[in-house]
């Protein structure tokens, strides 16, 4: 298994593991789609702070980093997402993506990576806690899809 940074050639793959999370899951709570051109102005915006993790040219999952909120006062908080292909969960692919991930945001600068975790995703809340991240918030119905509202639990973690 190889961590590099996406590419522009990485965006199709990278779609086709999102979108069926998007669209048949409740652990995102957006219902937009991502597309190609849209991942690769992330990759190229993002840089080291979008990872892929593959193995013989397969795409094993990604994770990135971003502002958590808008502000000089929060640049220095961050918030993730990280994907994985089923044949990888189990295998230690998201651990080795979010640490790399955590070690690039302290490289920027960073103090804490926040997770905003669906209420509904007990794998998710899990795989953060073992990831040294910790509650800090439930906040009840505030995602809604599938015609339900759902929770979204914070999770942080001090750089």
């Amino acid at each position: 298994m190889i961590l590099r940074p996406a590419q522009a050639g990485d965006a199709e793959a990278v779609a086709a593991l999102w979108n069926p999370v998007i669209d048949g899951t409740a652990v995102t709570f957006t219902t937009t789609r991502k597309t190609p051109e849209g991942l690769a102005a992330d990759f190229a915006a993002r840089g080291p702070a979008f990872l892929l993790a593959e193995e013989e040219g397969r795409l094993l999952g990604f994770a990135t980093f971003f502002a958590f909120r808008s502000g000089p006062g929060y640049a220095r908080t961050l918030e993730h997402t990280i994907l994985l292909a089923p044949e990888a969960q189990g295998r230690g692919v998201g651990r080795a993506l979010m640490t790399a991930l955590c070690a690039e945001a302290r490289a920027q600068g960073a103090h804490s990576m926040m997770a905003g975790v669906s209420g509904e995703n007990p794998a998710g809340l899990a795989f953060h806690a073992a990831c040294g991240f910790r509650e800090v918030a439930r906040l009840p119905e505030v995602g809604f899809k599938f015609g339900r509202w759902m929770d979204l639990v914070l999770m942080q973690k001090f750089l």
